[in-house]
C-alpha cells in the first residue's frame, strides 16, 4: 500500500469519526430548541420506522419552542407517541394540526449531567481515533516486514500518523469545550 494513500485514508476516517461526534453533540439539547434533537426519534409510519424530518416540517418558533407540522395530518398521533416514548423528556402539545415542544430551562443538575455525557462522548471518539492510529501503524509495520518500506519510512510514517491523531484529539477537545460552554450558559 502506498504510504500517501494510507495517510489519506487514516485522515479521512478520523474526520468521519469527528463528524459523528459533531452530530451526537447537535442532538444534545442545550436548553434551546433545535431540530437536531429529533434526529434519533423514529415514528412507526405504516410499519416502517421513519425519521420525523421525513414526515413533517420542523421549525423553531421561538428560542425554546419547536413546531412539528406533519404533511399528513393522520401521522400527528404516531409522531406524538414516538416523542413521548423517546428519552427526550419533553411532553408534546398537540392542537390538531401542529405539535409543539416547549423546552424547559435546564436545571444546574441537568447541565452537569449533560457535561458528563459530553465528556463521555468525546472520550469515546478519542478511543476510536486511537484505534485508527493503531490500524495505520499496524499496516505500516506489515509493509516494513514485507520489505515494501524501510525502517526509516516506518518511523516517519508512525510520526506522521501520530501527528494526525494529536490534531484530531485537539479538535475533539475543542468541540467538547464549545458544547460544554453552550450547555452551561443560562
Amino acid at each position: 500500500m502506498e504510504m500517501q494513500e494510507l495517510y489519506a485514508r487514516t485522515q479521512e476516517k478520523m474526520k468521519k469519526t469527528i463528524g459523528v461526534l459533531e452530530r451526537e453533540f447537535a442532538s444534545i439539547r442545550a436548553g434551546r430548541a433545535t431540530a437536531a434533537v429529533l434526529d434519533k426519534i423514529l415514528v412507526d409510519y405504516y410499519g416502517v420506522p421513519t425519521p420525523i424530518q421525513q414526515m413533517a416540517a420542523v421549525s423553531v418558533a421561538e428560542a425554546r419552542i419547536l413546531n412539528i407540522q406533519p404533511w399528513d395530518v393522520s401521522t400527528l398521533h404516531p409522531i406524538e407517541r414516538a416523542i413521548q416514548s423517546s428519552d427526550l423528556g419533553i411532553n408534546p402539545s398537540n392542537d390538531g394540526r401542529v405539535i409543539r415542544l416547549v423546552f424547559p430551562p435546564l436545571t444546574e443538575e441537568k447541565r452537569r449531567e449533560l457535561c458528563k455525557e459530553i465528556k463521555h462522548l468525546a472520550e469515546q471518539c478519542k478511543v476510536a481515533i486511537r484505534n485508527e492510529r493503531r490500524d495505520a501503524v499496524e499496516k505500516l509495520k506489515k509493509s516494513q516486514k514485507a520489505s515494501e518500506i524501510t525502517e526509516d519510512d516506518l518511523k516517519d510514517g508512525e510520526k506522521k500518523v501520530q501527528e494526525f491523531t494529536d490534531k484530531a484529539a485537539k479538535d475533539i477537545d475543542a468541540l467538547a469545550a464549545e458544547k460544554e460552554k453552550e450547555v452551561m450558559e443560562i
